[in-house]
């Protein structure tokens, strides 16, 4: 008989482990094939660290060749298209060529987007903050405003550059906003002309609190800290209109900016609504053993997949990476269990608790339901990321401790201009094929 072949769309959490785990099952077995446009895996949750320059980009870009285990074969490229009649998936290799994958079983892991908002010049002026690419341009942008309000004599153009707006309390837009904080502290010491000049962070959010997804003790802690480090923190409150000199928001103020970063939150890959397959708030609906109802060659799971929270009947799990990395696992456990090694599974995980890095000795945690805040969650939260981090870890370990004794990097290196991020890509965290 000939080898079974197991495709596996998207090297995010969800994929990312899937293939490690059915690499490890297979032993050998089957012909697993991993369908992603760069060769890393993308430790997410440190990217505002890279953003605010205290890690190079190269300790979250987890090496797939190097760490994922023999019997999985990385296909570059970015699916366009999937035949499920034919059980074929389509790509579009980095150099512009075109591919077929034949399956026999498919793991969809698409992932997601940049979730866009129909506001005016919004995509026209912001940048979202969801790959290196982005985390790049956002760490020169905001080093070249500041040299650039050094440069000028023109104070109304100073307070613009010196202007930060952040738009999202939710994770990514808290961390960005309390590591930007930082970030921008450091720059000033460089720059003796603007020490009269005030660098301006501003977080925004419909919500009523920063982190509103977290238990309130949680929102307490990043709220106080962000306010400690002088961002102007604005609940109720989001961008009505962008433009290339500001924003205008909600409340009818007029922001005088030329940096506006959207950490709105995400949306499923655009490819789940072309599959043709039913979808729940966008994404794929698929049963507690991670199945696509009438298809029993396909499984999905991730931000792409809406899968029924046993926790919370009637309910789809979140889009976190927590639940897309032990869902990427029990699917190969149960892709397995399809060819008869082992029992399906249904997918039932509880909250093991949250981190939020808030830069400097400051972070706030909820390990087990316990609330921490200072030196002691950000303890819990650096050790949870190198748990949590499937290599690279003695790297950024130690970045962490230099960091710790020396001064921050502040070069700006001009690698990703604003054309390459444009707020409205349509690959998954953001990166570019080529």
């Amino acid at each position: 008989m000939a080898r079974p072949r197991i495709v596996i769309v998207g090297a995010g959490f969800a994929g990312y482990h899937c293939a490690r785990k059915l690499a490890r099952l297979a032993r050998g077995a089957a012909d697993i094939m991993l369908l992603n446009p760069t060769d890393y895996f993308l430790y997410l949750p440190l990217l505002p660290e890279v953003a605010a320059s205290g890690l190079e980009p190269r300790r979250i870009a987890v090496s797939i060749p190097a760490t994922i285990g023999g019997g999985v074969r990385l296909v570059l490229g970015k699916a366009t298209g999937v035949d499920l009649d034919r059980r074929r998936v389509q790509y579009t290799d980095p150099e512009d060529g075109t591919g077929e994958l034949r399956y026999d079983r498919l793991v969809l892991a698409l992932g997601s987007v940049n979730k866009l908002l129909p506001i005016p010049g919004v995509a026209e002026h912001a940048h979202g903050f969801r790959g290196i690419f982005e985390a790049l341009y956002l760490r020169d942008h905001v080093t070249r405003q500041v040299e650039l309000a050094d440069a000028t004599d023109d104070r109304e153009e100073r307070a613009a550059r010196l202007t930060f707006v952040v738009v999202g309390a939710g994770y990514t837009g808290t961390e960005v906003a309390a590591h930007g904080a930082l970030f921008t502290r450091d720059l000033l010491m460089r720059h003796p002309r603007l020490a009269d000049d005030a660098v301006r962070w501003m977080l925004l959010d419909v919500s009523d609190r920063v982190l509103p997804e977290l238990d309130m003790r949680l929102s307490r802690t990043a709220d106080r800290v962000l306010r400690e480090r002088d961002v102007d923190v604005r609940m109720g409150t989001s961008v009505k209109e962008a433009t290339h000199d500001g924003v205008y928001l909600t409340d009818g103020s007029f922001v005088p900016t030329r940096t506006l970063a959207w950490c709105v939150g995400v949306r499923p890959d655009p490819l789940v609504a072309d599959l043709g397959l039913m979808t729940n708030k966008g994404r794929l609906v698929v049963d507690e053993y991670l199945n696509v109802p009438g298809r029993p060659e396909v499984f999905a799971c991730g931000d792409a997949a809406a899968v029924p929270d046993l926790t919370r009947p009637g309910e789809i799990t979140a889009m976190t990476a927590q639940h897309a990395q032990r869902q990427g696992k029990l699917a190969a456990h149960n892709v397995a269990a399809s060819y008869g090694v082992g029992l399906q599974r249904a997918y039932k995980h509880h909250d093991l608790g949250f981190v939020v890095d808030l830069g400097g000795v400051q972070a706030a945690a909820d390990p087990f339901g316990i609330p921490l805040g200072g030196p002691v969650a950000k303890a819990v939260t650096a050790g949870y990321h190198l748990l949590a981090m499937p290599g690279n870890r003695v790297r950024t370990a130690a970045d962490w401790a230099l960091n710790s004794v020396l001064q921050r990097e502040t070069v700006q290196l001009g690698l990703v201009r604003a054309p390459e991020v444009p707020l409205d890509t349509a690959l998954p965290q953001g990166e570019r094929i080529r």
